[in-house]
């Protein structure tokens, strides 16, 4: 859900009555795939350095994927089973792209690679390393793409939010 659309919500929640709760669970992903499939490519879940912002309209400027907190020349692993489609110099920083079975693309950057296009990958393997220049204190650029166009959350691999309306004042302090 989007912070525009949170503040939609909570102002209606709010209108009403209620509070929102936010609880995070395990994603349901429409290509069948759940989230024992996918791990971090950080190896354990990272901080979010930058979150996703799609752009309002395909062309326009948005941040089409998540940068995760990673110390320059840690190991960048796979996020799921996969072939590489890419692994090399683009722009001039070294970026990996996974195709998963599922149809989705996993991309990450700035990455020195181990591996080269048409390899098989299985999740949690190290296909690189991070390079520095990406962030100043050092992260990965984390991105998702379902066909040739359609950029998601990377981070719904791993989660996904749920909102529920509470009433106001008697449950004010429950856990969702």
């Amino acid at each position: 859900m989007t912070p525009t659309a949170r503040r939609h919500m909570a102002g209606l929640a709010a209108a009403v009555g209620f509070t929102i709760g936010v609880a995070l669970t395990p994603a349901a992903h429409a290509d069948g795939a759940a989230p024992k499939d996918w791990s971090w490519p950080t190896g354990e879940p990272a901080a979010v350095v930058r979150a996703y912002a799609p752009p309002e309209v395909p062309w326009g400027s948005g941040h089409r994927g998540v940068d995760l907190e990673l110390q320059v020349g840690a190991p960048v692993l796979a996020a799921g089973d996969g072939v590489a489609v890419f692994a090399g110099n683009l722009a001039g920083r070294g970026v990996v792209s996974i195709e998963h079975a599922s149809g989705l693309r996993t991309t990450y950057e700035p990455v020195e690679s181990v591996i080269s296009a048409g390899d098989h990958v299985s999740r949690g393997e190290i296909i690189g390393y991070l390079e520095a220049g990406h962030c100043a204190q050092g992260c990965l650029h984390f991105g998702l793409k379902a066909g040739s166009d359609l950029y998601r959350d990377p981070l719904s691999l791993f989660e996904r939010t749920r909102v529920r309306l509470l009433p106001l004042g008697g449950l004010a302090a429950a856990v969702v």
